[in-house]
């Protein structure tokens, strides 16, 4: 696949990855097969313990634009340890990019479980162009659910994590990747305060070879989500809407795990999100979310 020639669809990435191998090469064609590929690609090998080494070394010999660091963490974490391997990552990508030389004007984050269709990157940057004060964006993700083909519901201004974009303006005016809990939800935040927008895309699609928090389970993912919501200070308003919507969603125990999780924040955690703009901004959040409902269904609140 031969490389792009103008500057209109520049762009670095960086991608975790932890125990990877079953679907790591199939992610890694769809990315070289991209209609536009990376200027550089970084890979943050999260001390894989099976042949994902191995099938990240030899795609960094066969292609210049692939880097790889390994990193010696410790087991897989769905808080704070992801978000500072993926800072690794994007913090890579840019030292890189500015010693080599290297020029690009979008930053891409994508998880290792993904697999994206061959005009991913052409289409989204496409979307970018038309839109300058897009400051983040991200596709819509899918997983199979045996033969059926299910994708992840979601409101169209929220970008979701392991499928997004920066404009590289965007990136650096919010302070690169937050080290946080739902780190991708903070930067979202960030850039909506500085009068960027974000938006997520139905019509652009990666393809996940599981389900969102299921990496280490549903009920872990789920109890991760309900701490993470506590550390960000949603209001408890909220924490039970959330604690319905996920009961009432199959399988029904993950509502359980959601609310463990806050309550585990309020006696374990105790400790809150340090940027008081960002936590002000989710304490009213069940204020907005009423709001959107009250215009979608066209009743006043």
């Amino acid at each position: 696949m031969g490389r792009k020639k103008t500057t209109k669809y520049n762009y670095v990435m960086a991608t975790p990855c932890k125990n990877e191998e079953e679907s790591l090469q199939k992610f890694a064609e769809s990315v070289i097969n991209q209609t536009v590929t990376p200027e550089l690609w970084v890979i943050v090998d999260d001390s894989s313990t099976d042949r994902s080494p191995e099938i990240l070394s030899d795609l960094e010999a066969k292609h210049s634009w692939i880097r790889i660091i390994t990193n010696q963490g410790t087991k897989r974490d769905l808080g704070f340890h992801y978000a500072r391997v993926v800072s690794q990552g994007l913090s890579s990508a840019l030292e890189i990019s500015s010693v080599e030389n290297i020029p690009f004007e979008y930053i891409g984050l994508i998880d290792a479980d993904m697999i994206l269709e061959n005009d991913f990157f052409e289409k989204i940057i496409n979307r970018f162009e038309k839109e300058p004060r897009l400051g983040i964006a991200s596709g819509t993700a899918a997983y199979y659910d045996k033969e059926k083909l299910v994708s992840e519901t979601g409101r169209e201004n929220l970008p979701i994590g392991g499928l997004r974009v920066w404009r590289k303006k965007c990136f650096i005016e919010t302070d690169g990747f937050p080290i946080s809990y739902s780190p991708d939800s903070v930067s979202n935040v960030q850039a909506i305060l500085r009068g960027w927008e974000t938006k997520r895309f139905d019509d652009i699609v990666g393809i996940q070879t599981r389900r969102t928090s299921s990496a280490e389970g549903l009920w872990k993912g789920y109890k991760t989500k309900g701490e993470s919501d506590y550390y960000r200070d949603y209001h408890p308003i909220f924490i039970i809407f959330k604690f319905m919507k996920y009961s009432l969603t199959s399988p029904s125990y993950i509502g359980l795990a959601y609310l463990k999780g806050y309550i585990n924040g309020i006696v374990r955690i105790r400790k809150k999100l340090d940027i008081p703009e960002v936590r002000k901004y989710y304490r009213n959040k069940h204020l907005e979310v009423g709001r959107y409902y009250a215009g979608k269904f066209k009743f006043k609140i």
